[in-house]
């Protein structure tokens, strides 16, 4: 059983998280910025609180006693390379300070490479909104590839198109590296088994300061 602390525990990536991992055994603490508004979450197995995840000092204080955290975090309020950037250096020093070894981050399908050193967003034609937000992760991912940092981070990216919020639990999955995996370009992987694939991580893990693409 591992302790895990999940950020952005109220998102449809968080909460299937939580499930999975409470499902396994394993005791979780659910951070938000908002508990009132996910009260649903807390349970046997969840302690729910609040906390920001762009301050290091929220980081280090829901980080404590933990062995291993998530972030699965997203907001639309906040231009993205300065929320993602915010994100990865307080999550990096907060964990460090509260003993945390190990992050799983989530991250998005069109940073992903579709030729070398060509991420899905530099297509001819994608759209600007997204590629802004798309941009806010491969900057998080530069934050992590530079730091010198005793966390063992792995960023877990799923398919360039939308996860399905309704598909349920098959528990099958194939792994790659930084490029799309092929025959992922429409394909449809469900927030459940993007789940499964984080916490297999932490039961077994076998990727260390890297970003790995999940499909399904």
């Amino acid at each position: 059983m591992s302790e895990i602390v999940v950020f952005g525990a109220g998102g449809r990536a968080g909460r299937r998280v939580v499930t999975e991992a409470v499902g396994r055994g394993h005791r979780v603490t659910a951070v938000v910025r908002d508990p009132a508004g996910h009260a649903d979450l807390a349970g046997a197995g969840v302690t729910l609180v609040r906390g920001d995840v762009t301050d290091a000092g929220d980081v280090a204080a829901a980080g404590a006693g933990h062995e291993v955290a998530i972030s699965a975090v997203y907001r639309a309020d906040v231009p993205s390379e300065e929320f993602y950037v915010a994100v990865a250096h307080a999550l990096l020093a907060g964990l460090e300070r509260s003993g945390v070894g190990r992050l799983l981050s989530v991250g998005v399908g069109t940073t992903l490479e579709t030729a070398p050193g060509v991420a899905v967003h530099d297509a001819p034609g994608f759209p600007a909104e997204f590629r802004a937000f798309s941009l806010g992760h491969t900057a998080k991912l530069e934050v992590f590839r530079a730091a010198e940092t005793p966390v063992d981070w792995l960023v877990v990216t799923p398919p360039p198109t939308f996860l399905d919020d309704e598909a349920p639990r098959t528990g099958r999955y194939r792994l790659g590296g930084d490029g799309v995996l092929p025959g992922d370009e429409a394909a449809l992987l469900s927030y459940a088994d993007l789940a499964v694939a984080l916490v297999d991580e932490i039961e077994e893990p076998r990727h260390h300061r890297t970003r790995i693409a999940v499909a399904p």
